[in-house]
């Protein structure tokens, strides 16, 4: 990885002058992407928030090519005029083909696990990934790129609501958080070094389609079912479609080295496993007392070094179930304009998809 940055270093310097490379206006930029049809790079395509962008990508009329490991599993993709590049972050030449020749680039694809018995992996998409796609858009100097952060690099906020001016410097509480915080800070220094890179933070993303742990059970809540939640804990709730034109905002919008929180509603998972249980009129979840959850932790810390746990019941998961992941969504709201609807309006929209959608869908 240290290499890699500094392979990503030397590419910046002798790109300074290259054409298309100095860091656009936000004028510019919002002319170029509102007025012309342009070419978008993607990360991400056959995930949750990356499918969502491509979608808002074609509907707006723009040419959209995805990297994709496997393109016979992204037929949703090519059925929507996404053009596919088979590869994987670590492919330098698939890389470089997804580059070739786009207007912008947007770096979606991300590891997001709870007490995963693979925690290597996320070092490896999360980390090594964006390191990959960085020095790939140099290569290719691409004009703008927008990468898809997250709230978590900031862990557990212990209530406090931060801007992106805040800096976390404590342990952080999962392989996840610390490993998305690892790749922020290595898009922020290349920023510095002069790449046109612009990073959006979302919270907690849900909606139709959300193949997540949260979502997992709010489809179990929707169903009728009564998963065990903890009463602690907050997230920023942002519905997955107000989450997507959030980076297509930043696109056109945002300035390069600068961060945009994407941060919805405040709320503990089991405010809105209750909230959706109301809206379909099911019993909703049964809420454990936040000192069960955090004793359950320690006894399952010192279990799965014996036993693998699932994920649900693994310390990480459980710890990670207690803890604040809150930010302030000011400065995505002036800046970009961007708004996200109200939990209960996206949760009743989650609730008729689930009742109306084929199986799978």
């Amino acid at each position: 990885m240290g290499a890699n940055r500094r392979r990503l270093s030397a590419l910046v310097r002798p790109a300074d002058d290259a054409p298309g490379y100095a860091a656009p206006s936000s004028e510019g930029s919002r002319a170029t992407c509102l007025n012309h049809q342009v070419r978008y790079a993607l990360t991400g395509a056959t995930g949750f928030v990356g499918g969502a962008l491509a979608g808002l990508l074609r509907e707006a009329g723009h040419d959209v090519v995805a990297l994709v490991r496997d393109p016979a599993r992204a037929s949703r993709l090519a059925d929507r005029g996404v053009s596919l590049t088979r590869g994987d972050l670590g492919d330098r030449a698939c890389l470089d083909a997804l580059c070739a020749g786009a207007d912008g680039l947007f770096h979606v694809a991300g590891w997001y696990r709870l007490g995963s018995r693979t925690p290597h992996e996320g070092r490896r998409i999360n980390v090594d990934g964006t390191d990959n796609v960085l020095a790939a858009a140099v290569r290719a100097a691409v004009p703008r790129m927008v990468y898809t952060s997250t709230l978590a690099v900031n862990s557990d906020t212990r209530g406090a609501v931060v801007d992106e001016s805040y800096r976390f410097r404590g342990r952080h509480i999962s392989t996840y958080d610390e490993t998305k915080a690892r790749a922020h800070d290595a898009v922020a220094r290349a920023a510095g070094e002069g790449v046109p890179v612009v990073t959006v933070m979302p919270g907690l993303v849900y909606g139709p389609q959300d193949t997540s742990q949260s979502g997992a059970l709010l489809r179990r809540v929707i169903e009728g079912k009564r998963p065990m939640v903890p009463s602690g804990g907050r997230v920023c709730w942002g519905y997955v479609q107000d989450v997507a034109r959030g980076h297509l905002l930043a696109m056109e919008r945002g300035v390069p080295g600068e961060s945009y929180m994407l941060a919805g509603e405040q709320a503990s998972l089991a405010e809105a496993l209750v909230l959706a249980a109301e809206l379909a009129g099911t019993r909703g979840p049964v809420v454990l007392p936040a000192g069960v959850v955090r004793s359950s932790a320690r006894i399952a810390a010192v279990v799965e070094r014996v036993v693998p746990l699932p994920a649900e019941y693994a310390s990480e998961t459980l710890r990670a179930s207690l803890a604040t992941y809150l930010g302030s969504a000011a400065k995505a709201e002036r800046d970009l304009g961007w708004t996200c609807r109200p939990l209960r309006a996206g949760l009743g929209e989650l609730v008729r998809h689930s009742r109306t959608a084929a199986p799978g869908q």
